[in-house]
């Protein structure tokens, strides 16, 4: 590359994968760094939770996030033009890019459940959490709610609201599982902290969302003033609309080292990236380090040499069961779960201290480029939750 030329690099998605990806980008003089996101500021997806139970807060500016050196368009991207190397923003306008990271991240999946799209409640985004929050405010303290899922979100949310509300005013419908992600001791811990605070745990499956209930597929029916749809998550449909190969859900399909399987010029990370058809399991856990590795892949792309693949790893699951309660899952590093677990107060504060490290962790990337390291070594191969 001439000393002179500046390559423009654009990061689709401002969240825990873009954010790092376009901080890290900076470790390189002569690119010019744009980020692309909807909103102004950053959210901390894990705490939207807390967000509802008016717990805490899940915004931070990009001030404290982002490297001074990186543009930050708010805006929304609507067709990427791999021909002419554009991006179509709502606003109207177009960004010219010379690589592209692909970080538009997930959103909650729409149920397909007569009733579900008049009636429930999604939580997996930052306006539908502050709308949601505002219902609950308006809810009489004895009003029955429903949480739909029992994977981590659901479990987070309904002990979020236990918290502040009468026993056995929350219920949390789970499924077949509650917790299918966690080991057998795990998810019997997890039981136990539910009921200590007071949630009500119901097996089964939601076959219709009323205005005052959930209707489960055996029958019964379950009284909910607001029923919080949190079971399964959809990635955008930007990549599939722009003519880009995709995974059944959506993701971009890649190779090993997150680029495009169409378009070298593109690389992808976080939740809509699927390295080889494979996914790492969606989370901040996965998304930050897939965030610096894509930012590897386009500098090592500049300076003409051959990206690396995929490698990182993984320490757990964290789950809160309210401010003063957590459960950490303990896995293998290729995220397969053991036996072990750490629970109570002092799961509390590891979450607490993971959540406050995450954002600590890209801030601290934008303030010196290349400062991010990850724990590697996990199996790229095993990909399925197996419990124990």
């Amino acid at each position: 590359m001439s000393t002179h030329q500046t390559l423009s690099v654009v990061v689709i998605g401002g969240g825990y994968a873009g954010t790092m990806a376009a901080n890290r980008l900076n470790t390189r003089d002569g690119v010019s760094v744009t980020l692309v996101n909807p909103r102004p500021w950053f959210i901390e997806r894990i705490r939207l939770h807390q967000l509802v139970a008016r717990s805490g807060s899940a915004t931070v500016d990009y001030s404290e996030m982002l490297n001074p050196k990186v543009h930050l368009v708010v805006d929304t991207a609507t067709e990427i033009d791999t021909a002419n190397r554009t991006i179509r923003l709502a606003s109207g306008s177009r960004l010219r890019y010379d690589y592209l990271i692909y970080a538009a991240g997930s959103h909650g999946a729409s149920p397909p459940v007569p009733g579900a799209a008049e009636f429930a409640w999604q939580i997996a985004d930052f306006e539908h959490a502050a709308q949601l929050r505002n219902r609950i405010d308006d809810l009489h303290p004895n009003a029955p709610v429903c949480v739909v899922g029992g994977g981590l979100t659901g479990i987070e949310v309904a002990s979020e609201l236990a918290e502040q509300r009468p026993a056995e005013t929350v219920t949390l419908i789970c499924g077949p599982t509650l917790g299918p992600t966690l080991s057998e001791p795990g998810r019997r811990s997890v039981a136990r902290q539910l009921a200590r605070r007071g949630v009500r745990v119901v097996e089964g499956t939601v076959a219709e969302v009323r205005k005052d209930a959930a209707a489960l597929s055996d029958g019964t029916e379950l009284p909910s003033a607001v029923t919080i749809w949190t079971a399964g998550f959809g990635v955008p449909d930007l990549a599939a609309r722009s003519g880009l190969s995709t995974d059944a859900l959506g993701r971009l399909l890649t190779d090993e080292t997150l680029t495009s399987v169409d378009d070298e010029r593109i690389v992808a990370a976080g939740d809509s990236a699927s390295p080889s058809g494979q996914p790492l399991r969606m989370s901040c856990q996965a998304a930050i380090p897939l965030g610096a590795q894509a930012a590897n892949t386009v500098l090592s792309r500049i300076a003409g040499d051959e990206p690396a693949v995929v490698d990182q790893a993984f320490v757990g699951q964290c789950v809160s069961l309210g401010r003063s309660l957590a459960l950490f899952q303990i896995s293998h590093l290729d995220d397969t779960v053991t036996r072990f677990y750490l629970g109570g107060r002092a799961a509390a504060w590891v979450k607490e201290f993971i959540c406050k490290g995450t954002v600590w962790g890209i801030a601290r990337e934008g303030r010196r480029p290349g400062s991010y390291s990850w724990l590697r070594g996990g199996n790229r191969q095993a990909r399925v939750q197996v419990p124990v």
